[in-house]
Parts: C-alpha cells; sequence; structure tokens
C-alpha cells in the first residue's frame, strides 16, 4: 500500500522537536517496501548533502588508512615481518587484510556518534513525526558509512600495493575479502547505532567505544600472529570476531582455504544484527 511522505521544516538546532504523533506511528506499520526503500534513499541522500556541508567529516577515512599503514608497517614491519619469516613487505601481506577488518570497526564508531548528535539537535525527533519507517532512519545512516568504509578500504589497498603487498589469490578473493569486512561492519554499526541512542553525550559514544575497540583490535590477529602470546589471551583471540575476519581476508586475498573462518565471521554478522537491530530501532522509536 502507497504512502505519501510529509516534508516538514527542519528543526533548529538544539530544539528537541515534538514527539512522535500517532498517526505518524500507525503509518509506519502500512509502509510498503518500494516506499521504504523510497525513503531510506531520501534520508541516504540527506547525510550525503551533510558531508558535502562539511568535507572535514571525510578526514578520517581519508587519513586513517594511510596513517596506520605506514605507522604499523614502518615500526612494526622489521621484527613482526622477521617473526613471519621474511621481512616488512611480507608484513603488508599480513597487515593490510587485517586492517580491513579494523577499518569497519572504527569507521562504525562515527555512526553512533553522528546519531547522538542528530538527537542532540532536535533532527531526529523531526523524523520521528513524519510517516517514515523507523528503520529507514537508521538504515541509512549505515548505508552511507558502508560507502565511507569502502573509500577507505580503497585507499588502505592502494598505499598496501604501493608498499608492496602482492595479491597471490584471485581477483575475486579480494572482492570477497572486501565484501566479507563490510558485511560484518555493517553489523558493527548496530551495535554503535544503540550506544549512540544510549548514551547522553557525543563524547561519551566515544569513550565507551574506545574501551570496547581496544581489546578487540589488539587481542586479535589484525596486527601480529597470536602463537606468542598467553594462553589466556589466545583462547580469547580464538572467540574475537575480529580474529576470524582477519584471518578469513588474508585466506581470500592470499589464495589459501579459508576453513571456518568465513562461515565463523558471517555467523557473527548475522547473530549481532539479529539482536541488535531489533534493539537499535525499539530505542530510537521510544526515545525521549
Amino acid at each position: 500500500m502507497s504512502s505519501t511522505t510529509t516534508t516538514l521544516p527542519p528543526a533548529p538546532a538544539g530544539s528537541a522537536g515534538p514527539a512522535p504523533s500517532k498517526a505518524a506511528v500507525a503509518e509506519e506499520g502500512r509502509i510498503g517496501l518500494r516506499a521504504n526503500l523510497r525513503h531510506i534513499g531520501a534520508l541516504a541522500r540527506r547525510n550525503l548533502l551533510q558531508i558535502k556541508k562539511d568535507p572535514e567529516s571525510m578526514f578520517d577515512v581519508l587519513l586513517m588508512p594511510i596513517v596506520f599503514i605506514v605507522l604499523f608497517v614502518y615500526v612494526f614491519g622489521g621484527s613482526v615481518g622477521a617473526s613471519l619469516g621474511g621481512n616488512r613487505h611480507d608484513y603488508v601481506n599480513y597487515l593490510v587484510p587485517g586492517l580491513m577488518a579494523m577499518m569497519g570497526m572504527n569507521i562504525a564508531m562515527a555512526v553512533g556518534t553522528g546519531v547522538n548528535d542528530d538527537f542532540r539537535k532536535g533532527v531526529m525527533d523531526r523524523f520521528r513525526t513524519m510517516p517514515i519507517a523507523r528503520s529507514s532512519v537508521l538504515i541509512a545512516k549505515i548505508v552511507v558509512e558502508l560507502g565511507r568504509l569502502m573509500i577507505a578500504t580503497l585507499i588502505l589497498l592502494t598505499m598496501g600495493f604501493a608498499l608492496g603487498m602482492e595479491l597471490n589469490g584471485s581477483v575475486f578473493g579480494l572482492l570477497g575479502a572486501v565484501a566479507l569486512a563490510a558485511t560484518f561492519g555493517a553489523a558493527i554499526m548496530w551495535i554503535f547505532i544503540l550506544l549512540g541512542l544510549t548514551m547522553k553525550t557525543a563524547q561519551a559514544v566515544q569513550g565507551t567505544a574506545m574501551l570496547v575497540l581496544m581489546p578487540l583490535q589488539f587481542g586479535s590477529s589484525i596486527f601480529a600472529p597470536t602463537q606468542t602470546m598467553p594462553g589466556w589471551l589466545q583462547a580469547f583471540t580464538d572467540y574475537n570476531p575480529l580474529s576470524n575476519l582477519a584471518d578469513a581476508a588474508r585466506a581470500l586475498m592470499q589464495g589459501k582455504p579459508v576453513g571456518d573462518s568465513v562461515w565463523w565471521t558471517l555467523a557473527w554478522a548475522a547473530g549481532i544484527t539479529v539482536v541488535m537491530a531489533p534493539l537499535a530501532v525499539a530505542k530510537f522509536r521510544k526515545k525521549a
């Protein structure tokens, strides 16, 4: 059944905006798939226009891959590369797939802070008065952030090849690694959206996110092999989804057997989405 979208004027910065009307909530249940997709497209365009007006918001996407790969290759590449039985160039082949897993986590944090900032400005309250699906607002955020993730991944791969990375597998393996990282990144974004809807300030979102990101990133196989880690830490890395994602991406890019790492990564992504997406939408609908 078709629906008509009512365009409302933007709320002034800092204003709370009106609460969701009963008509808007009722209309949400009658919105069809085509209308829902149209709403997602319109909201994604709104988010892209925000980036166009504030190009500095792209600095993290443009600079983060360059800073991380240069820093780790030239600071740790010699020693870690030797532990791998090679040199700094061998470490590039090991590091880049791991950084692909890391990019999604860091960019996902921006989703949480963005949602929190939109609520603080009253933008989300205006959206909740419109006859649109509540999920479309959040999905549009994820769509745009996935675009930012693809740009970061392209820059990372370009830097990797410039520093001597070799693609021993097929192009399809490379594309599969990128798709796997994007799938897991999209799932993680639901966690940070829920965090952004729960915390009071964007600073609180960032602080809490770092407490989550640091153990997951460094307690994994992203930067170094896990064989020399203490036994208790190895047990943690075995269940760390970032380790599964990094190992799967390496196997796909180097043309090696992927084992169960791909399936574990997809299982983690599906489980996180199934649990966190409904919680985030419910929190968005009820947030005062």
